[in-house]
């Protein structure tokens, strides 16, 4: 018996009906996954299953909250998850990836494993950025980020940021200039 086991899903077994299914993504789970994007988190997945024409239709919900690190001061940091997901799969003769959404498995097996899918569509949610307000950020961390930064930042990082670009759109290297004057005539 696998890890992943409980997450099997076995298609050909399935009522003509919705189906549907509940799970709880703990600790236990993401560390079975071992993978580098989420290592902590509690996380409810509810699954819904649709047999429809040869394809079984999956809409999953997820809600939780996933520990990620800080990118700015690398403390642990809670992020909320609460997506809703779908996912197509259909039988045929070998696995393949028809798109981001449908999957095609092989007859003979019959049964889905969605431990990944499941773990896919939570780090799908979890924003590029990922940082604390700043006034939560590890004190210690921020006074050796701020030692070693090229340009000094406000604690505000996103105006600080915008204000950079500002900036820098507007300091020009003046031989450009001179090329954009000739560009005009």
């Amino acid at each position: 018996m696998g890890k992943f086991s409980q997450y099997n899903i076995d298609l050909k077994k399935l009522p003509d009906q919705t189906t549907s299914y509940s799970f709880e993504l703990n600790q236990k789970f993401f560390d079975a996954i071992d993978h580098e994007d989420v290592r902590k988190g509690n996380v409810k997945a509810e699954l819904t299953v649709t047999k429809s024409r040869g394809a079984y239709e999956f809409d999953i919900n997820l809600f939780g909250v996933v520990n990620i690190p800080c990118d700015r001061c690398l403390d642990e940091m809670d992020q909320e998850i609460d997506t809703t997901n779908r996912l197509v799969v259909k039988l045929g003769e070998e696995y393949f990836e028809e798109s981001d959404e449908i999957v095609i498995i092989p007859e003979d097996d019959g049964a889905i494993n969605i431990a990944w899918y499941l773990y896919e569509f939570i780090v799908l949610n979890i924003p590029i950025k990922h940082v604390h307000r700043p006034d939560m950020c590890n004190k210690a961390m921020m006074i050796e980020y701020r030692k070693y930064q090229a340009v000094p930042i406000s604690d505000n990082d996103d105006e600080a940021e915008d204000d950079l670009d500002d900036a820098s759109e507007k300091e020009t290297d003046p031989r450009w200039d001179a090329l954009k004057k000739l560009k005009n005539k």
